[in-house]
């Protein structure tokens, strides 16, 4: 059974300021939560409609009806947990490093997060305004990847000063990335999917890079989570030669 103050505390982290007040966010279906757990995140309190899956006073056995009151999602699955959102760790200085400077669709974020957790990229930083990491939306979209990359929220332009490490910056009139000689150390800075890369972050790139357009003209530019994809692969195609 879930309590009136359980369903409170819960439907609560719907919303950036109560996951930050409490430290915890929400994972929903038994893949995302696997996952989560199998990387060491601590279990707050877990919700499922199967009665096995019930280990301890933290795990609570519910109905499908009771699982949807407290669900984000349309359809709910067939569990739910809280979890302790994890201990900031440092940011690194070596590697391949994406940025994103305000992307704001939850699903783009997730998508990055799986594509850094394919491509090995093991560490993502944001601009305060780019979508919280622990959204729901966010946390579903990344299927399990979330646990396994380092995400820091920061103001991009003191971070880009700081670091000694060549930045890409993603443009629609940068050199053609199939040309470049990307770097194995570097930075990849992605743009908000709206306006691209900011003009303040954009005094701060040292080399821009982009994806020849092969096909009709009419199609104005990619998505954000798609550009990312390519730009991956080819920066680990020429690093893995």
């Amino acid at each position: 059974m879930v309590s009136k103050s359980q369903i409170k505390l819960i439907t609560s982290l719907q919303q950036k300021k109560y996951r930050e007040k409490y430290g915890l966010f929400v994972g929903e279906g038994p893949k995302v939560i696997s996952e989560l757990k199998e990387e060491g995140l601590k279990i707050h309190s877990f919700f499922s409609v199967d009665e096995s899956g019930i280990t301890s006073e933290k795990h609570f056995h519910v109905t499908q009806s009771e699982l949807q009151k407290i669900s984000f999602l349309k359809t709910a699955n067939t569990s739910l947990a809280v979890f302790e959102t994890p201990k900031k760790k440092p940011i690194e200085t070596k590697g391949l490093t994406v940025v994103l400077d305000a992307v704001r669709d939850p699903g783009n974020l997730g998508t990055i997060i799986r594509l850094c957790d394919w491509f090995g990229v093991r560490q993502l930083i944001c601009s305060t305004d780019t979508t919280d990491c622990y959204n729901p939306k966010v946390v579903q979209a990344t299927m399990g990847s979330l646990a396994r990359i380092s995400i820091e929220y920061t103001k991009l332009e003191n971070y880009l000063n700081e670091t000694s490490l060549p930045i890409y910056g993603a443009f629609m009139d940068g050199a053609n990335v199939y040309e470049q000689n990307l770097q194995e150390d570097a930075i990849i800075v992605m743009g908000n999917e709206a306006n691209g890369i900011s003009e303040t972050i954009e005094k701060l790139i040292t080399q821009k890079i982009a994806i020849p357009q092969f096909g009709s003209q009419t199609t104005e530019s990619l998505n954000v989570a798609t550009a990312t994809a390519i730009l991956l692969s080819e920066a680990r195609r020429f690093t893995e030669m």
